[in-house]
């Protein structure tokens, strides 16, 4: 009997995202988002938990000039599993535009990394659950010691998409591993914004963040709030990270965004405007959009 299921469908990005109000300034990066497909040269990976329609590379570069965006990292995705030859194709056709962070298992030797990194591959990411939620399509801490001395070795990043509930508890761990190269949280950590911010999870990536101990992404807002279009429960997260330690953020759009619903899907140019009336200063907004980004992926 044939038990194979096809996974369900995502939404695509908004086609025509609106103008943002005002450009970024020159050298900015969107420093978080992926590329799916197309499917006929990549294909999705089976077992994968969503089935993504293509999002190709010459759509997010489309997109970073229509946000005034110099430069863009591309995320491996996880429609595309552990197969990162769409993010090494997008690094190999837009060298002077984009950089990449990888998703993969032990299958490569860590002197592949070294290959990777010549064509602008600068980062690993792992995802950090709780075994019993059996989130199986990504990588953990027990994969990143097989990389880690190498990626410490090119200088890369180490980047994390962590259950929010498991934050504390992974803090002593985080602040040992950036002492050895730069540590990166996605999405504002993935804490549900109802919590509020004295939620002792955040309260323990702030900690990290003040020390200068570990990067946050600014990025996906609506992956922790229920308030579409404008995340108002968001931008308490938003202004504590600020006034921890604005070092150490990015901002990125997250675009295509995948697995969230056509109604609530968020427009990116909109996104840009939220972070600037967040973010109302001008040298605070310039450290998070080219300074840091260059820092850690530029080179």
């Amino acid at each position: 009997m044939n038990t194979f299921h096809e996974p369900p469908r995502i939404a695509g990005p908004v086609p025509q995202p609106k103008a943002p109000r005002e450009k970024p300034p020159p050298g900015a990066w969107d420093a978080h988002a992926h590329v799916f497909g197309p499917a006929d040269k990549f294909p999705y990976t089976p077992g994968r938990g969503y089935t993504p329609p293509d999002a190709p590379v010459e759509n997010f570069v489309a997109l970073l000039d229509h946000n005034g965006c110099a430069r863009g990292v591309v995320v491996q995705g996880n429609a595309h599993g552990y197969d990162n030859r769409v993010v090494l194709d997008a690094l190999a056709r837009y060298p002077r535009r984009l950089r990449g962070v990888a998703i993969t298992d032990t299958r490569i030797a860590p002197a592949t990394l070294r290959d990777w990194h010549r064509l602008g591959m600068r980062g690993l990411r792992f995802h950090l659950f709780e075994k019993k939620q059996n989130y199986v399509r990504g990588v953990g801490l027990d994969v990143f010691e097989v990389f880690r001395k190498t990626m410490a070795e090119l200088g890369w990043v180490m980047q994390i998409f962590c259950d929010w509930r498991m934050m504390a508890d992974v803090a002593p761990t985080l602040r040992e591993i950036a002492r050895e190269m730069p540590v990166i949280v996605d999405h504002y950590g993935m804490v549900e914004a109802a919590r509020g911010v004295n939620e002792p999870n955040f309260q323990a990536l702030l900690r990290l963040v003040g020390e200068g101990a570990v990067h946050v992404k600014l990025s996906a807002p609506y992956r922790i709030s229920t308030q579409f279009p404008d995340y108002a429960d968001a931008r308490p997260f938003h202004d504590a990270l600020l006034r921890a330690n604005p070092e150490r953020l990015l901002w990125g759009t997250d675009w295509p965004h995948p697995s969230i619903a056509t109604a609530v899907m968020p427009d990116d140019g909109h996104l840009l405007d939220l972070f600037y009336a967040w973010t109302p200063d001008e040298a605070t907004r310039r450290r998070i959009l080219v300074e840091t980004p260059a820092r850690l992926f530029g080179g």
